[in-house]
């Protein structure tokens, strides 16, 4: 039996959404370059990157362990910045029947809060809910944020 579930982690910015917004879609290789010890490289499979319909894939290490997750981006809206990514192959698709992932960034108060959902399917019960890869996420924002602030 196959378990729908959904997951949300928010992160408070310094940066406003469109910084966010553009490293995720255009600028990967400024994250790589920022955190090397998480995030290795982009790779972009089909498409323009950014362009809706592109596939890209993401090397990275978690937990220790040096994974990749192969993406499509499914949607983008540049006024909510906002991008959604349907993991089509990789690490997550081999323990979840299926992974969405979106990034979008919204005010809050004087500043800006990054937000990560994540809408999965697992196979069974015993698999895990993803968390430990939402705190990545959400650490990986933060380590980000800090990085564009010392710059």
């Amino acid at each position: 039996m196959a378990l729908s579930g959904k997951l949300i982690g928010y992160v408070d910015i310094s940066k406003g959404g469109d910084v966010f917004h553009d490293l995720f879609r255009h600028k990967p290789h400024e994250i790589v370059a920022a955190v090397p010890h998480k995030v290795h490289d982009c790779e972009l499979h089909e498409g323009e990157r950014g362009d809706v319909g592109s596939v890209i894939s993401w090397h990275y290490t978690h937990e220790g362990k040096k994974k990749i997750a192969k993406e499509i981006i499914e949607s983008v809206d540049e006024k909510n910045h906002m991008a959604v990514f349907k993991v089509i192959g990789g690490d997550l698709v081999d323990e979840y029947k299926s992974f969405k992932i979106t990034l979008h960034v919204e005010p809050k108060g004087d500043g800006q809060v990054a937000i990560w959902t994540f809408e999965f399917e697992k196979p069974d019960t015993s698999v895990p809910y993803p968390t430990s890869f939402m705190d990545y996420l959400c650490d990986l924002v933060k380590d980000l944020d800090a990085h564009s602030n010392g710059k």
